[in-house]
């Protein structure tokens, strides 16, 4: 092989890694788009069949919307027995204090456990931990008959209070990895300032903790408003029902289901998710990577 054929299979080949070196990140973004748009279909149909008269929702597959049907926007609202509006506020009462009941008592239970000295620390935070591969199917009857002796059925009590004590493990454990991460010199300063524990706790762990309550805040709204199984067993009056409870209300297995109000009022439910998940992105990352860093 002559010096010049070298030389140009060399050029060849250089050329060839260049010319895909640039298609590369087209066609990785290409692949991205195109399972995106794979994942987002249910999303993107279910807005169009909201769209949609009720005889076509089944029939046409596609997301090509031929005219606005906004009128199942307006019949929905008030198809069920009560105002849309209602199931929006309730399912809104029923967030505000699940996410003020975790914030509370995850952030002091996970501050008992990354800073105090306790007799059992260790078998308490492994029991703790156990809870989170405990499903709710197993604890859900006993909990049923505890709350039905307190006269807290049909009322917000049984969503709410078991908040208060710190049951969602995930979030203790959440914040008891974030913690460790804060230096205890902090602590050590705080306290010849002259802090106590309840001090260092309210002036110096809390307001570092911002990512990590950010976080429990983002997941405990997301998990509560989708929450269906707890609210249906508790809540069996019409006028006590959440956004989730209200939607399978849409669905009767003795009569035509109303699939277009359904749709339509499935999306005003979406709404408020996305705009946290959408508000609260940048502390939900920040949060999720903070405490894994050690």
């Amino acid at each position: 092989m002559t010096t010049e054929t070298m030389r140009g299979t060399v050029a060849a080949r250089s050329t060839a890694g260049i010319g895909w070196t640039r298609i590369r990140p087209l066609v990785i973004h290409l692949a991205l788009a195109a399972a995106a748009l794979v994942m987002l279909y249910p999303v993107i149909w279910m807005v169009v069949s909201s769209l949609r008269p009720g005889n076509e929702i089944f029939r046409e597959p596609s997301i090509l919307v031929r005219d606005l049907h906004i009128e199942n926007y307006r019949v929905g609202w008030n198809a069920l027995t009560e105002p849309f509006t209602r199931y929006l506020l309730n399912s809104a009462a029923v967030v505000f204090g699940s996410v003020l009941g975790n914030l509370v008592s995850c952030s002091m239970a996970a501050y008992a456990f990354a800073r105090l000295e306790f007799t059992g620390k260790k078998l308490w935070f492994a029991i703790m931990l156990l809870s989170i591969m405990l499903p709710i199917h197993v604890v859900i009857v006993p909990q049923y008959i505890l709350f039905s002796q307190a006269g807290w059925i049909n009322t917000f009590l049984p969503l709410v209070v078991p908040k208060l004590l710190a049951t969602d493990a995930f979030f203790v454990f959440l914040m008891v990895q974030f913690i460790r991460g804060i230096p205890r010199e902090l602590d050590e300063a705080a306290r010849i300032d002259g802090c106590g524990r309840g001090g260092i706790f309210l002036r110096v762990i809390l307001p570092l903790m911002v990512p990590a309550l950010a976080t429990t805040t983002i997941f405990t709204f997301i998990w509560t408003w989708n929450d269906f199984f707890s609210q249906l067993i508790y809540l069996t009056d019409p006028k006590m029902y959440t956004v989730p409870v209200a939607l399978r209300a849409f669905v009767d297995a003795t009569a035509e289901s109303s699939w277009g109000s359904m749709f339509a009022m499935s999306v005003v439910s979406l709404l408020p998710i996305f705009l946290a998940f959408l508000l609260g992105q940048r502390f939900l990352i920040k949060g999720i990577a903070t405490t894994g860093i050690k």
